[in-house]
């Protein structure tokens, strides 16, 4: 393939992740839009909730870094909660590594554009994924997360209680969503029901991100028995 077919392929596989991100960047607004509200709540500043955000960029974590603080947990505490819910990511990393060119360094960074949604839609079903596709499918995610937020963080005082407006439906039924479609792939079934149901399972006994971590570990077992 030429250079100028590469790059075809290259802005067309962007094209279409730009597309298929957006649905999934609205639903990321109202989540970020939520985050920045209870932040403010807790006592952040607009620039602590904003930047937040803007470096995190992960939705699960923010919030369970804010029930600690909320709970009176200290810096250590909300570190290890947003760490523990983020732990999915090691085994979305080590699958991904392989489609990604260069050296450990640009690999890293190419990496920093992952989210659940971009991970899910960029997998081709056989091993590999469309980094293309996947960065392509980030943008809008992080630009509606970051409106959402400072649109949170400097009138989210006009919404009151969130609660009522029932975002907290939001984040089972877009991980629900990721898990049925993994289960539409026969080579990664059995790994995305046996890590949805551990996590199922431990949540009303577990403290918050344990059942991430656990069910991490059931797709890091299941990498390692992929065939060749």
């Amino acid at each position: 393939m030429s250079s100028s077919e590469r790059d075809d392929d290259a802005r067309s596989s962007f094209g279409q992740g730009l597309r298929l991100g957006v649905p999934y960047a609205l639903v990321g607004a109202l989540l970020s839009l939520s985050f920045a509200v209870l932040a403010r709540q807790a006592g952040f500043s607009i620039a602590q909730a904003v930047v937040t955000s803007v470096i995190v960029f992960a939705g699960s974590a923010q919030f369970a870094m804010l029930s600690v603080i909320v709970g009176g947990g200290g810096i250590a505490a909300a570190l290890t909660a947003s760490g523990l819910m983020n732990s999915r990511f090691l085994a979305m990393g080590i699958a991904l590594a392989p489609s990604l060119p260069g050296g450990p360094l640009k690999r890293g960074a190419q990496g920093q554009a992952v989210v659940d949604s971009s991970w899910a839609l960029a997998n081709r079903g056989d091993g590999t994924f469309d980094r293309w596709l996947l960065f392509g499918t980030t943008v809008p995610q992080y630009v509606t997360w970051t409106l959402g937020s400072v649109l949170g963080a400097v009138f989210g005082g006009a919404l009151g209680d969130t609660d009522r407006l029932g975002l907290d439906a939001i984040y089972p039924t877009f991980f629900l969503a990721l898990l049925i479609a993994e289960l539409r792939d026969r080579t990664s079934r059995g790994v995305a029901l046996g890590g949805g149901l551990l996590a199922l399972a431990l949540v009303p006994v577990a403290p918050p991100g344990v059942p991430i971590l656990a069910a991490s570990a059931v797709a890091l077992v299941g990498l390692a028995r992929r065939p060749a």
